[in-house]
C-alpha cells in the first residue's frame, strides 16, 4: 500500500475526484488503483477564500507498480510506502483474582475492556449510576437544580466527557496503534466511521452514551462486573500491598486495583493522601466560558466556504508579559455552556455538543494558567480547596444558578441587565451575575489582555457583547498520584490512571492511559 499525503481539493468539489487527483499525483492511471481509504482529512482555510479539504490518502496498486511508483518518488516526501500498524492486545499468562477499576469514565472502561478480553473478570466500581439513569438525574437537575452529588455531570458511567462535544483528537505520540484502537472501538460499539480520519474527531453527547452503554454490555459478556452506585470508601493496605477496597460498606478483594477516579473525585483524593499514597498538587487552568454566534465564528474562519463545512473550530493562545498562559480550552462549535456542578453550593460550568452541532452558538472555556501564585503547591490537596473557592463564589455571584456576563460589562466591572444582539445557549438555568469579581486583579487582567490579542485574530471575538459564563475550573485534575515506572503507586498493586490521576486531558488520552495501565497489570501479572 502506498500513503498520499498533501492530496488538496476544493471545499465546493466532489470527493468522488480524489482518485483522479491521487492518480495524477502518482502518474498512473485511476484504473491502475484496486483500492484507496482516507486516513486523515482537514481542512486548510489559511488562504481564504480558497478553502480546501486536504487528505493523507493510502492506495492499493499491483505489487510491481507500486515498486515502480516507490522508485519513482523517492524525491517526494508525500509519497511513501503504508505500513498499517494494528495494536496487539496484551495476553495474561496467569490466572489471578478479579482486578478492581474504581471509576468507568475512557481509562476505567479501557482498562477494563483490555483486562476482560483477557478472561480476567474485571470489577468496575462506579460511584455514579448507568449512563441510561445518569441522563435522567442530569436533565433533572438543569430543569430543577437539585442536584444529586453522586449521578452528575461529573459522577457517573462513561466520566465529565460524555456530557461534552466527545472530542477524540489527542497529541499523544502514539507508535503502537493504541489510538487507532480506541477509535476502532468507538466505532465497534456505534460511533461514526469517520472518527476515523477525521483531523479533529467528534462524537457528540446524544451518540457517546450509546457507545458507552454498548461498551459496557460487551465488558459484561466477557464477564466483566459493574457495580454502579457503590462508592470506594477506604482501601485495604498490608505491608505495602493493595489488598482490596471497601465500598458502600463491603469489602472487595484484589491483588490489583485501577484508579481511574477522575479529577472532581475530591473526598477520594483525601482519602488517598490519608493513607499515605504519594501524590503532589499540578497546575491547571481556570476562565470562564464564552460564547458568540456560530455563524459570526465560521465566518470568519471558513469565508464563504462556511456553508459548505460543519461549524467551524478554533484555537487560541497567548502567553503574557505577567508569565500567565491563556487559552482556549474545550472549544464546542454549535453546542451548550452547560451547569457542571457535582458539590452542594459550589457551581462549575463546561461545554457540550450534540453530534449535529446545531446550537446557534459557539462556545469555549478562556482559561489562565494557575499555580504557586493561587495555592500552597507543598501541600498536595491546595488546588483543590483553590477550585472550591472560586466555584463557591460563582455559586453565590448566580444565586445558585450560572452566573453570566457580557464581555463590556465584566471589563467595567458593571452588573449585565440583558444580551445584547444574540441570547446565550446554556443547558441549566442563568442570571447574570459580577464574574469580574471572582478571581484576582491579575487574572482578571490576564482575561481582557487575552482577549485583546483573540480579537486581532478572530476578528469579533472580543466584541461587547459576546457572553462569559462562570466557573471553568475543571480543565485537568489539580493533583498528580505518583507512579513508578511500573505503572504503580508507593502502594504496590495500586495503579493510578487517567485525568484524575493527572496523565491524561481528555477522552482519548485517558482511554489510552487506561491501556497503559491494564497493559502493565497484564505484563507484572506475567512476570
Amino acid at each position: 500500500m502506498i500513503k498520499v499525503d498533501q492530496i488538496k481539493l476544493s471545499v465546493f468539489e466532489k470527493e468522488s475526484k480524489l482518485i483522479d487527483i491521487v492518480a495524477k499525483k502518482l502518474r498512473i492511471n485511476s484504473a491502475d488503483i484496486k483500492d484507496y481509504s482516507i486516513l486523515k482529512k482537514s481542512v486548510d482555510a489559511r488562504k481564504k477564500p480558497d478553502v480546501f479539504f486536504v487528505y493523507s490518502i493510502v492506495v492499493t496498486v499491483a505489487s510491481d507498480l507500486e515498486k515502480k511508483i516507490i522508485a519513482k518518488s523517492k524525491k517526494d516526501n508525500n509519497i511513501n510506502l503504508y505500513k498499517n500498524i494494528v495494536y496487539a492486545i496484551p495476553k495474561a499468562t496467569k490466572k489471578v483474582e478479579s482486578p478492581i477499576v474504581i471509576g468507568a469514565g475512557p481509562a476505567g472502561l479501557f482498562a477494563a475492556y483490555i483486562l476482560a478480553l483477557n478472561n480476567m473478570n474485571p470489577i468496575v466500581i462506579e460511584r455514579g449510576k448507568k449512563v441510561e439513569d445518569r441522563t435522567k438525574d442530569i436533565l433533572a437537575f438543569w430543569e430543577t437544580g437539585v442536584l444529586n452529588t453522586a449521578s452528575n455531570v461529573q459522577f457517573g458511567e462513561g466520566g465529565a466527557g460524555t456530557f461534552s462535544d466527545g472530542k477524540l483528537n489527542t497529541l499523544v505520540n502514539d507508535k503502537l496503534g493504541r489510538n487507532k484502537f480506541v477509535l476502532e472501538t468507538f466505532v465497534k460499539f456505534g460511533a461514526p466511521a469517520n472518527i476515523l480520519y477525521d483531523y479533529k474527531p467528534h462524537i457528540g453527547t446524544d451518540i457517546l452514551k450509546i457507545v458507552i452503554a454498548n461498551m459496557r454490555n460487551e465488558i459484561i459478556n466477557l464477564g466483566g462486573t459493574f457495580l454502579f452506585d457503590t462508592k470506594v470508601e477506604d482501601f485495604i493496605i498490608e505491608d505495602g500491598s493493595i489488598k482490596g477496597v471497601m465500598a458502600s460498606g463491603k469489602k472487595y478483594t484484589s491483588d490489583n486495583v485501577i484508579l481511574a477516579i477522575g479529577h472532581s473525585a475530591r473526598d477520594t483524593f483525601k482519602c488517598l493522601f490519608d493513607k499515605g499514597i504519594h501524590m503532589e498538587a499540578k497546575d491547571f487552568a481556570v476562565g470562564f466560558r464564552i460564547e458568540h454566534p456560530q455563524e459570526m465564528i465560521s465566518r470568519v474562519m471558513y469565508d464563504n466556504a462556511f456553508e459548505k463545512l460543519e461549524p467551524a473550530p478554533y484555537k487560541l493562545a497567548t502567553n503574557l508579559d505577567n508569565g500567565r498562559g491563556v487559552y482556549s480550552f474545550c472549544m464546542c462549535p454549535g453546542g451548550f455552556v452547560v451547569n457542571s456542578s457535582s458539590e452542594e453550593n459550589k457551581l462549575v460550568v463546561n461545554g457540550m455538543s450534540y453530534s449535529k452541532r446545531d446550537s446557534k452558538n459557539a462556545n469555549s472555556a478562556i482559561v489562565v494558567s494557575v499555580g504557586e501564585r493561587e495555592f500552597d503547591k507543598t501541600n498536595p490537596l491546595s488546588g483543590i480547596e483553590y477550585q472550591r473557592s472560586i466555584e463557591a463564589a460563582a455559586f453565590k455571584a448566580g444565586s445558585g444558578l450560572i452566573p453570566q456576563q457580557l464581555y463590556a460589562d465584566f471589563k467595567q466591572h458593571k452588573l449585565s441587565s440583558t444580551y445584547g444582539a444574540f441570547s446565550s445557549e446554556t443547558k441549566g438555568k442563568t442570571s447574570f451575575g459580577m464574574l469580574s469579581d471572582i478571581f484576582s486583579q491579575d487574572i482578571y487582567q490576564s482575561i481582557i489582555d487575552a482577549m485583546g490579542t483573540f480579537g486581532s485574530k478572530i476578528k469579533g471575538f472580543d466584541r461587547d457583547d459576546a457572553i462569559l459564563s462562570g466557573v471553568e475550573s475543571r480543565t485537568s485534575s489539580p493533583v498528580r498520584i505518583n507512579r513508578n515506572e511500573l505503572f504503580q503507586s508507593n502502594i504496590a498493586g495500586l495503579y493510578p490512571c487517567g485525568e484524575g490521576a493527572g496523565y491524561a486531558g481528555g477522552i482519548t488520552s485517558a482511554a489510552m492511559d487506561g491501556i497503559k495501565v491494564a497493559e502493565a497489570v497484564i505484563s507484572n501479572i506475567n512476570i
